[in-house]
């Protein structure tokens, strides 16, 4: 029934609230402060993970619940970067008791390694976890517990390596990117349009992709994987490459988000930030892509104004929203238009509206030849040769 609800490729409507958010987002920075500014900047740092969790989970049906993990990669990546432009040894490595860089640390000295990097280390993980659990044919709510294991078990890693990632307190204390100070006038304007651009993209990149045969395929897994493997369809490849993508992607959020927050810590690579990844989607609409991306913003924007106005009661009011979206609108922000028109279709007093029957196209004519040739092929008969005739010729 779920599946029903699920959107498949972009409409015409999702191109216009595209272009809408476009314009929207542009016009932003006229009318926000630095602060609020830098807010909507990890708002759509989210937002960008949203996506590629949707064209994983919208689209090819595989929900992840460790998506936190590869944010959390790419967001390390950038976060070494930017500590080793104002330290030539990150302090928690001198608390640690360390008097060298370690060496896997030294690349990262260099703006044109550590974003690359902020891509492929989260991709290459899935990779690596993926490949084996999609050959298992495990899939469905397992592969979901898998991922969970996963973000639980890669946060008490980072936990236990406090010399090398920080430990329990991550990474802060930020100054510099790419030799441009982050208190510099301007900076925080350029790293939000470069949310913005890298969001525009991500969007684009998607509903192309969702619009091509590979979407097609997508789709088929999601609603029906035995019957496409019947096809002569490989799906683990498709699912492979959909799980390294969507991790790309999210650590190319990862490593937006770090310079706008200041801090990574492994308390966001826990079970929970994965979690409320798989809600921005279901909140904005699974299978939608603009759906998903609104979602993300939607939901942490509720989320900071209800901390601020009831910081007592802030969690029991986003926790009843939430339910309240998931029990009224099953298809998320994206589908309340639809689910409107239909309500309003059906309400007392609306003139009924019935279907007009089909009109069958009128054959062609035929000449009564080919009529009278077709009649006699139809009731032509086998020709059977007589007995006497065959047992003749067989003598």
């Amino acid at each position: 029934m779920l599946d029903k609800l699920i959107a498949g490729p972009p409409s015409r409507r999702q191109y216009i609230a595209y272009g809408l958010m476009v314009g929207v987002l542009l016009v932003l920075p006229l009318f926000l402060s630095d602060f609020r500014l830098a807010l909507v900047g990890k708002y759509l740092a989210f937002a960008v993970a949203a996506v590629g969790l949707d064209l994983l989970w919208g689209y090819a049906g595989v929900l992840s619940l460790g998506h936190a993990v590869f944010f959390s990669l790419g967001a390390y990546s950038m976060a070494m970067h930017m500590k080793l432009q104002s330290e030539a040894l990150p302090d928690f490595m001198v608390w640690s008791g360390l008097e060298q860089l370690p060496w896997f640390w030294e690349p990262f000295r260099h703006f044109a390694f550590a974003l690359p990097m902020a891509v492929v280390i989260p991709a290459v993980f899935a990779i690596i976890i993926g490949y084996p659990t999609f050959r298992s044919g495990i899939r469905g709510v397992y592969f979901s517990i898998l991922t969970q294991a996963m973000a639980l078990a890669m946060s008490i890693l980072f936990i236990g390596q406090q010399p090398y990632t920080g430990g329990t307190n991550g990474m802060t204390n930020f100054q510099s990117l790419a030799g441009i100070s982050l208190y510099k006038s301007g900076m925080r304007l350029g790293l939000y349009l470069a949310t913005v651009v890298t969001l525009v993209g991500v969007v684009a990149l998607a509903l192309w992709l969702v619009k091509t045969r590979t979407g097609t395929v997508l789709m088929a897994i999601r609603d029906g994987e035995n019957r496409l493997r019947f096809l002569g369809y490989n799906p683990v490849r498709y699912k492979l490459a959909t799980f390294a993508l969507s991790a790309g992607i999210a650590g190319l959020a990862g490593a937006l988000f770090v310079p706008q927050v200041g801090i990574i810590s492994p308390s966001s690579m826990s079970i929970l930030p994965s979690v409320e990844m798989a809600i921005w989607v279901a909140v904005g609409g699974r299978g939608t892509i603009v759906g998903a991306a609104a979602g993300a913003v939607v939901v942490n924007w509720a989320k900071t104004v209800f901390s601020e106005s009831l910081p007592e009661a802030w969690l029991y009011v986003f926790g009843g929203l939430f339910i309240g979206v998931v029990l009224l609108f099953p298809r998320g922000l994206a589908g309340i238009a639809d689910q409107l028109r239909a309500l309003w279709r059906t309400l007392p007093g609306r003139p009924a509206h019935a279907p007009q029957p089909q009109q069958r196209a009128p054959e062609p004519a035929r000449s009564p030849a080919a009529d009278g040739s077709r009649n006699h092929a139809s009731l032509a008969l086998p020709v059977v040769e007589p007995v006497a005739a065959t047992a003749e010729r067989e003598s």
